[in-house]
């Protein structure tokens, strides 16, 4: 009756290494499916929200809740230092510390209502 203790160990051993293996490959598997799904929703989310949610979602942060700046500068009557167009070409390219395209195809709805803060 000597058997040898090792045995068991070495089971287990085979058995947990396969089982990382076949969930290693089910993740690899899953990949191309997770990373398809969140290339989606932010494209849908912008394109329906208003200029008022686009600045809830992206601008606050850095101009303030109630447009008086921080780390960007205060928004309150940017409509009369910049025109429309000027508004369009920063939200567009970005200036500063600003990144543009933070309102993709949102620009010209952005810039009128911006325009209008007083």
């Amino acid at each position: 009756m000597n058997r040898n203790p090792l045995i068991p160990f070495a089971i287990i051993a085979i058995l947990g290494i396969g089982a990382m293996f076949l969930v290693s490959f089910k993740g690899l598997g899953d990949m191309n499916d997770l990373a398809s799904e969140g290339e989606e929703a932010p494209v849908e989310e912008t394109a329906s929200a208003d200029p008022e949610e686009l600045y809830q979602q992206n601008c606050i942060a850095c101009h303030g809740d109630q447009y008086q700046g921080g780390m960007g500068p205060a928004l309150s009557g940017v409509g009369e230092r910049l025109s429309e167009d000027e508004i369009i070409e920063i939200l567009t390219n970005g200036k500063g510390a600003m990144p543009g395209g933070l309102v993709a195809g949102k620009e010209a709805d952005m810039a009128a209502w911006l325009a209008e803060i007083k």
